[in-house]
């Protein structure tokens, strides 16, 4: 097909020494070496929010369980939409890390790529400092107790998984840039493998938990090990972003 040209007019005479732009559809199949980065990173990227989602699921699984019947569900869910509110503001930061780090490697300008990365870094900190700050002032003032519940036992149980949800926001905002920052590096599919490492490990200390501690803390036990979870995942990006013979050798 032609392009119409600047007065509206399909296939119309173009000015003499410029050439024509042609558009034609391709029906052939591409090769497999064209769409394997493709399908690889698509396929990785699927696993890998299986796993968090499948541990989600099984946290919201293990919380419905506890012996603190319907208030530490409530408990559970409030604490949840909390957590993935600040995840998602510490997500603004993971996609910006990842378009500027893979606009670095375009450019093939490693200098820049871990220069980047610190910056990015620093902020995340920041941020997860921010968020700790502002989730303890919502916490100290019990005005997040008193936003979601008035029921006493329900508050009670969350008092104590908002300590946690505080403590964690740093790690939280730095795991989250740390994935940004990999994801620009195209390192999908090390990603996968590092979300299944974690989400075991995090199963292995709720279960080990569960056997020493007993159930009565249940929910505290399924917070511990989403925090696991997340320490895993930063220790894991850690070593792949250090790792000198990798795509970013932060430390170099």
């Amino acid at each position: 097909g032609k392009l119409p040209s600047a007065d509206g007019q399909l296939g119309s005479n173009p000015p003499k020494g410029k050439r024509t732009l042609s558009v034609v559809p391709s029906l052939s199949i591409p090769e497999w070496n064209e769409i394997k980065p493709l399908v690889v990173a698509s396929s990785s990227v699927f696993l890998r929010t299986a796993v968090l989602q499948i541990t989600l699921s099984s946290a919201a699984a293990m919380a419905a369980r506890s012996e603190g019947g319907a208030a530490s569900v409530a408990a559970h869910q409030i604490a949840i939409q909390l957590w993935m509110l600040c995840s998602f503001v510490a997500d603004a930061l993971a996609a910006a890390s990842q378009g500027l780090v893979a606009d670095c490697f375009g450019r093939d300008d490693q200098e820049a790529v871990r220069d980047v990365s610190l910056t990015v870094f620093a902020y995340s900190l920041i941020l997860g400092f921010a968020l700790s700050f502002a989730l303890w002032i919502g916490d100290s003032t019990t005005f997040l107790l008193d936003f979601f519940t008035n029921d006493e036992a329900t508050q009670a149980i969350l008092s104590k998984i908002l300590a946690l949800i505080i403590l964690a926001q740093p790690l939280n905002s730095i795991v989250f840039s740390a994935d940004g920052v990999l994801q620009g590096a195209s390192e999908f599919t090390y990603q996968a493998k590092a979300m299944a490492l974690s989400g075991a490990t995090a199963w292995i200390s709720f279960i080990i938990l569960q056997e020493v501690y007993g159930t009565t803390e249940t929910l505290l036990h399924v917070w511990i090990a989403l925090i696991v979870l997340q320490f895993m995942r930063g220790i894991t990006s850690f070593v792949k972003i250090v790792e000198k013979d990798g795509p970013i050798d932060l430390l170099k």
